[in-house]
């Protein structure tokens, strides 16, 4: 039977709780992979403790966004970590895009559409004129233009961005209720795999809290 996929987000600085996490989401229900952003890989310790990590699937949301040069300095800077996934913001641009799939290597170079944490109004605030669902779906259509590996986006928009990418998708701003936080594009898991996701990134939910009770949850949610 094929395992649904998770990134658990790794969102924090202390290298004890990311090994707590590590170890007590370990389980044979799912395919895991761990998510590391800015905030672990600009740590003190983070990157020393990335480069020791053997075994594992690991995700890192650096979501690049730079001119050209820059975008392709940054993924040479970091081939020495064992890296499977690595985003970039699509809006970075045609150009950066397909300078950095050219180095890319075996790093699947992962297109971030638009932000979880966004929605029309907030769109309009930062001088888009297209609405959510037009915004993603050209970003897409450039994403597939650049031959990039992966595309983050919310669960939302999946069964769109399908039509036009037949690639990894990963999506995130995941809940198991309504509780958004900062998010504002939520789905719970069991509608993200439905809509079409490949790949679930989660934290809080499991996260925050007991994490062997919240992986436990999870697992009920989505044979329910």
């Amino acid at each position: 039977m094929k395992k649904n996929k998770i990134f658990v987000a790794c969102d924090s600085t202390n290298i004890s709780k990311i090994k707590k996490i590590i170890k007590e989401t370990q389980n044979t229900k799912f395919k895991i992979g761990y998510k590391f952003g800015l905030e672990f890989l600009n740590s003190k310790y983070g990157r020393n403790f990335l480069s020791r990590l053997r075994n594992k699937i690991i995700f890192a949301d650096l979501k690049i966004h730079d001119i050209p040069n820059t975008c392709v300095s940054t993924i040479k800077a970091i081939k020495d970590l064992n890296i499977n996934y690595l985003t970039i913001h699509i809006s970075s641009g045609l150009q950066a895009l397909k300078a950095c799939k050219k180095i890319s290597g075996k790093i699947k170079l992962t297109g971030v559409t638009t932000l979880t944490s966004l929605d029309n109004k907030s769109l309009k605030e930062v001088g888009y004129n297209k609405k959510m669902s037009q915004l993603v779906s050209h970003q897409v259509k450039l994403a597939k233009k650049a031959n990039l590996d992966a595309i983050v986006c919310s669960a939302h928009e999946v069964k769109m961005v399908r039509k036009f990418f037949k690639k990894e998708i990963i999506t995130p701003g995941i809940r198991f209720d309504n509780r958004t936080d900062d998010q504002k594009r939520i789905v719970t898991p069991k509608r993200a795999y439905k809509n079409g996701s490949d790949w679930l990134v989660i934290g809080r939910p499991i996260t925050r809290g007991n994490i062997e009770k919240n992986v436990r949850t999870l697992i009920d949610h989505l044979s329910e």
